[in-house]
């Protein structure tokens, strides 16, 4: 066994691979999943605002990362609109309204079509600038913000009529796939203004957002896991988000479902990693011999 192990075609662990990420997709594997302080507490927040809360939704984060992110956007929309809290959608990044919108489309439309445009939310689009825009909005929003995304003025949407600044906000939640995104809003909009915020990011940028837990940020939803984690917390304190007349909801448990395959493949490659040690210790004991 160990000297089949120690000449094993290469193209035999591709194909283990591959059967590790296929198989629980096809089979729609599921695992239990223990939510994290860090997400608990941005759980906790939304919970505890009063309905009819004001949270400006930053989505900062294109097509390339909506695998990690888009899962996030989903559950904090639906839980917002769960708790009646008004929401304020805006972007960063050129392609953030298209992230929104898809959001906007696949929860608000679906599960709570008694949310007006315009009275319960809003999206304000994106504008170019960078961090420039978060120093504007924190002192003088209608300056930069005229109108809404679709042209509107905001002077006649209910929701934004006497908007000033997002100092008037409850929370900002910030779902960042880079710069500007997370970091911006907490060196920006959190710090100096005194705003609370919560944010999740992708693994690549979830290191440098650690720092600025819990006195910037009140937690941190880090990649698909923290999606996950945040998705069961949902479905624990509302059965519906995950199940909806007898019928699993996969359009709301994305996070879940992508992490049985990640957690599969993870451990095929501890497994190999393990195999391939004990094969090379053996090898120089003299007691595996290559072909």
């Amino acid at each position: 066994m160990l000297k089949l192990l120690a000449n094993l075609d290469r193209r035999w662990i591709y194909v283990l691979m591959a059967a590790a990420v296929t198989v629980p997709v096809v089979l729609r594997l599921r695992f239990p999943e223990a939510t994290s302080p860090l997400v608990q507490r941005v759980f906790d927040r939304l919970e505890e605002l009063p309905a009819g809360a004001h949270i400006l939704m930053a989505c900062d984060y294109n097509p390339s990362t909506a695998a990690e992110l888009h899962p996030m956007t989903t559950a904090w929309t639906w839980h917002c609109a769960r708790k009646n809290h008004k929401l304020y959608f805006i972007s960063l990044w050129p392609l953030g309204p298209q992230m929104i919108q898809d959001t906007i489309d696949r929860v608000l439309a679906t599960d709570f079509p008694q949310y007006r445009y315009g009275v319960d939310y809003v999206t304000l689009g994106y504008k170019p600038g960078f961090e420039g825009v978060i120093k504007v909005i924190g002192s003088n929003l209608p300056e930069l913000y005229t109108t809404d995304q679709h042209g509107t003025s905001l002077a006649e949407l209910p929701l934004t009529q006497g908007l000033t600044d997002i100092r008037q906000m409850n929370l900002i939640l910030s779902c960042s796939g880079g710069y500007p995104g997370a970091k911006e809003w907490v060196q920006y909009a959190a710090t100096p203004l005194g705003i609370p915020l919560a944010a999740g990011s992708t693994g690549v940028h979830v290191p440098l957002l650690y720092p600025y837990v819990p006195k910037q940020m009140i937690g941190l939803l880090g990649t698909i896991k923290g999606a996950a984690e945040y998705e069961a917390a949902l479905a624990r304190r509302y059965p519906e988000y995950a199940v909806k007349d007898g019928l699993p909801r996969p359009a709301f448990t994305k996070a879940m479902q992508r992490m049985g395959p990640q957690l599969v493949a993870h451990c095929l490659i501890l497994l190999l990693i393990v195999l391939g040690n004990v094969v090379v210790v053996l090898q120089r004991r003299g007691n595996v011999r290559m072909r």
